[in-house]
């Protein structure tokens, strides 16, 4: 009866996804985007409205025929979902994801018009998810920390110029222990609308641990050169590290919900000579 009640679930929650869909379709069609509706017609768009409807349907097998439990709850789900939702353009939104899991191909489907690309450091478990849900978009990556690394990362890094505002960055960036400068070039190129850290491990000494994500999340959000804010979702904050890296790189102040063990964070592109720059960046060091 338990696995009879989580199937139903999970099918309610795949479902949500081809919703999403309907919803944008039909604001599109209120909204009088006649533009958007020609194009449904074209070959092109037909065939890209084929294979993202065989996605969708392929998702809600997945989890119509699965016990297995996503990692997060039902109302941390709902956090991001809620903002996808809202985000939503006929072209959909740029999502990147630190983790694959269970969840992988719901994440997918609530983005099914966009781009949602996976990062893994686990090269076992990247082959598992990958033969079950071939369609994701993701890479197998290394992390260059260690969990038990975590306390000194954090206490030394306004030591060095380029792990600080203006002069952070990620790419190549080999003098700061939290950038992480090898990603897919496709990380590097792409604005992310949306970023979730739910990986990589963090329970254990010689994990990777999520500061290096967490760092470089910040980044990205605060480099962002188009207009618009980034939403930074992480979670399992109820461990030491996670919350304290959230807080130091993500700041307090930019925090806008938390549910369970998910913060989910709204930071704004800071330019020179931005109003919005912090004093920090002017000479204390730091992000928030």
């Amino acid at each position: 009866m338990f696995a009879a009640a989580e199937k139903r679930w999970f099918t309610a929650v795949a479902l949500a996804a081809v919703i999403a869909g309907a919803l944008l379709i039909s604001s599109f069609i209120r909204s009088g985007d006649r533009s958007v509706l020609c194009s449904l017609s074209s070959a092109t768009t037909t065939t890209a409205s084929t294979s993202s409807d065989d996605n969708l349907l392929s998702t809600i097998l997945h989890y119509a025929t699965t016990p297995v439990t996503p990692q997060q709850s039902l109302a941390e789900i709902r956090i991001t979902y809620d903002v996808l939702r809202r985000s939503a353009s006929p072209s959909g939104v740029n999502f990147l994801v630190f983790g694959l899991g269970h969840d992988s191909p719901m994440w997918s489907a609530f983005n099914h018009r966009g781009t949602t690309l996976f990062l893994e450091e686990d090269p076992k478990w990247f082959q598992i998810v990958l033969k079950k849900s071939p369609n994701l978009n993701a890479h197998s990556i290394e992390y260059p920390t260690r969990l038990v690394q975590a306390r000194d990362l954090l206490s030394s890094y306004r030591s060095e110029p380029y792990c600080l505002p203006p002069k952070a960055f990620l790419r190549g960036n080999r003098r700061c222990r939290l950038a992480l400068a090898d990603l897919p070039r496709e990380v590097y190129e792409r604005e992310w609308d949306l970023i979730m850290i739910d990986a990589p491990k963090g329970y254990y000494k010689e994990a990777p641990g999520r500061m290096g994500a967490i760092f470089s999340a910040a980044v990205m959000a605060r480099g962002r050169r188009s207009d618009g804010p980034t939403h930074v979702f992480v979670h399992d904050v109820n461990r030491r590290v996670e919350r304290a890296f959230a807080l130091e790189f993500l700041c307090k102040k930019n925090l806008v919900k938390g549910i369970g063990r998910l913060w989910h964070f709204v930071i704004h592109p800071v330019r020179e000579g931005d109003a919005n720059r912090t004093a920090v960046d002017g000479g204390n060091g730091g992000f928030c």
